[in-house]
């Protein structure tokens, strides 16, 4: 199978199922946007880091490509005629989000209560988790216009609610594991 298919030359891609739609559609900006943060969560598991944290990341990785897939189909062709559903694949259930909680409920337990805003930065393993939580965001308020159009599974936005919120505690404790002092946002006088 080559990699290059010159399909896309012309500017259209295809769907799950075949449906061809211009790159720019939102359904494929929002999972283009989730492979990115999938890219950016690899980059942050590159790093010097826990080995549990890495294997978090990667289950997390494995969560995205599968959000993807769901998104990479058309609503109307997931279910068969006879109501199977088309795509094979493990799906983003209640449990994924409930083992995002726990990871931020225990990384939390460890850390300092949060006093004032913070402001990336302080190590670069750190800001990369930042950009990842700015890229989730974005994946999110993308997921939730195209919600807005066409219906998709609530599961993928409230999963991505609740990675941004991963990935912000993540960055807190990272900075804490790697002894860099938080950057509090305190706002100057004029």
């Amino acid at each position: 199978m080559k990699i290059y298919t010159k399909t896309g030359d012309k500017g259209l891609t295809s769907l799950y199922g075949g449906t061809r739609v211009k790159k720019y559609n939102l359904r494929i900006e929002t999972y283009g946007t989730i492979d990115e943060l999938n890219s950016y969560l690899g980059l942050i598991k590159d790093q010097e880091i826990d080995e549990s944290i890495k294997k978090t990341i990667l289950k997390i990785q494995n969560d995205l490509f599968t959000l993807g897939a769901i998104l990479a189909t058309p609503t109307e062709k997931e279910i068969l005629k006879n109501g199977k559903e088309r795509l094979n694949i493990p799906k983003i259930d209640t449990e994924s989000i409930s083992v995002l909680e726990e990871k931020i409920d225990k990384m939390e337990q460890e850390l300092p209560k949060m006093t004032h805003f913070i402001l990336p930065g302080g190590h670069q393993t750190v800001s990369f988790c930042h950009l990842a939580r700015c890229i989730c965001r974005r994946a999110e308020r993308l997921s939730v216009k195209l919600n807005d159009l066409e219906t998709i599974n609530d599961t993928i936005i409230i999963y991505l609610n609740r990675l941004s919120d991963f990935l912000f505690v993540l960055a807190r404790k990272l900075s804490k594991d790697l002894s860099v002092e938080e950057i509090k946002w305190i706002p100057q006088k004029k």
